[in-house]
């Protein structure tokens, strides 16, 4: 075989295996639900304590150990550069379902991509086939990886729980819902705060493990502190309201968990409890850091198979025939073409430019892989969350859940972008 043909044959075949892994993953959690060994309730649970409890402790123990004084600009080009397709996707979405006359999540689905467990997965299989030991034979390429990818998760997470609501046009209902609110009747609202007290307290004893005095204190606590906040938000000029609804609407766990990994990483006394050995000061290390490594490292496999158990429960609703929804065809060829083609090309072509000719990327070829490869892949689950939000009716919703099968089916076409981005990102490293 001629040298080049190989040079071109053996990431090819190596990225079309990571991604025929991660198929097969996701062909885990479709055993397992046919098998009724996890059910979709279950997996709604399962896919929310990875969202709030694993990723944080992921952003922690990975960026945490990643993110130095020395390093931390590193990551701004992927904070940049996640932003930047972020928006330009949303802005996409919104001209294309206003051209086509597409359905509402169209939108999200063209804006949000899946950021997290199938690119963490998708790296993990790459170690296994070492393509990225061509760009970076340090050793660590990997968890520099992981860390730009976190990284982009986070942001994408954050544009997804803010914006995502906003594009179904739910915040209106939501605000409508405020209004109704404000204008109950206070002798009604204190019965049924009281209510809600008296409902919290038998909770508490009835699932607490806590003694039930304690128990009924802490309750009363949590409704009193409800009710002095909610006092004082009405209180609130109402531009100060829309201004922290749209700042607390980008803080939930994953952006939590990250910004405690950069504290830890750029705290010297910090990172060595952390991250050192134990004869070097670092007392965390053994316990707490290996806890939160191990709770972390249940995320990336754990949500790809959630992902299998979601396209086996649409997969059994397409059985229902006609009352099983539809998937209109101009807004999938659209959206594959976006996320498995047009996006990759313009992210290739532009990182590319940047590492090649300009010094803005700095030096390190795994963040350019790493860039080139973010906005591609299928979109995010949470449209079923949006679509649930935005109340949509039963029939659109498992049209959605048939456009995400196939859209997952077709997955593995990330291969094409993987081995375009190894390949741009090597030719980089020689012409910088």
């Amino acid at each position: 075989m001629a040298p080049d043909a190989q040079s071109f044959l053996v990431p090819l075949l190596g990225a079309l295996q990571a991604s025929i892994a991660v198929l097969i993953t996701i062909s885990f959690g479709v055993i397992a639900a046919q098998f009724r060994l996890l059910s979709e309730s279950a997996s709604k649970e399962i896919s929310q304590i990875g969202v709030n409890l694993f990723l944080p402790a992921l952003l922690i123990t990975n960026i945490g150990s990643q993110v130095h004084w020395d390093t931390v600009l590193l990551y701004v080009p992927i904070v940049i550069w996640a932003l930047v397709y972020g928006i330009l996707s949303m802005l996409l979405g919104m001209v294309i379902t206003r051209i086509f006359k597409t359905p509402a999540w169209v939108t999200p689905a063209i804006a949000f991509n899946n950021t997290t467990s199938l690119p963490l997965l998708l790296i993990q299989s790459l170690a296994a086939t070492q393509l990225l030991d061509t760009l970076d034979s340090s050793g660590n390429a990997v968890d520099r990886a992981k860390s730009y990818f976190l990284v982009n998760a986070m942001v994408g997470n954050s544009l997804t729980f803010a914006l995502g609501p906003k594009l179904l046009n739910v915040w209106e209902e939501a605000a409508n819902g405020d209004n109704d609110d404000d204008d109950e009747d206070p002798k009604a609202a204190d019965g049924r705060l009281e209510a809600q007290q008296q409902e919290a307290e038998h909770d508490n004893e009835e699932t607490s493990l806590l003694p039930n005095r304690v128990a009924r204190k802490r309750a009363r606590m949590t409704l009193a502190t409800y009710v002095r906040g909610r006092k004082f938000w009405k209180r609130l000029p109402k531009w100060v309201q829309e201004t922290l609804n749209i700042v607390l609407a980008f803080v939930n766990p994953p952006v939590v968990g990250a910004i405690i990994g950069v504290v830890i990483g750029l705290v010297p006394a910090l990172h060595r409890l952390f991250f050192n050995t134990q004869e070097e000061g670092g007392y965390l290390n053994a316990w707490l850091e290996s806890a939160l490594s191990n709770i972390g490292e249940l995320f990336p496999a754990l949500m790809v198979v959630i992902v299998g158990v979601k396209l086996s429960t649409s997969l059994l609703r397409m059985k229902k025939g006609d009352e099983s929804g539809t998937v209109p065809w101009i807004p999938l060829v659209l959206i594959t073409l976006v996320r498995f083609f047009i996006w990759p090309a313009i992210s290739i072509t532009a990182v590319y430019f940047l590492a090649s000719r300009t010094s803005v990327l700095g030096s390190d070829p795994i963040l350019w892989f790493a860039m080139m490869l973010a906005p591609t892949g299928p979109p995010a689950l949470m449209l079923t969350a949006l679509a649930d939000l935005a109340g949509a009716d039963e029939q659109e919703k498992m049209g959605i859940a048939k456009f995400l099968t196939i859209e997952y089916a077709v997955s593995p076409m990330i291969f094409l972008t993987v081995v375009g981005s190894l390949k741009a990102s090597e030719a980089a490293v020689r012409n910088s």
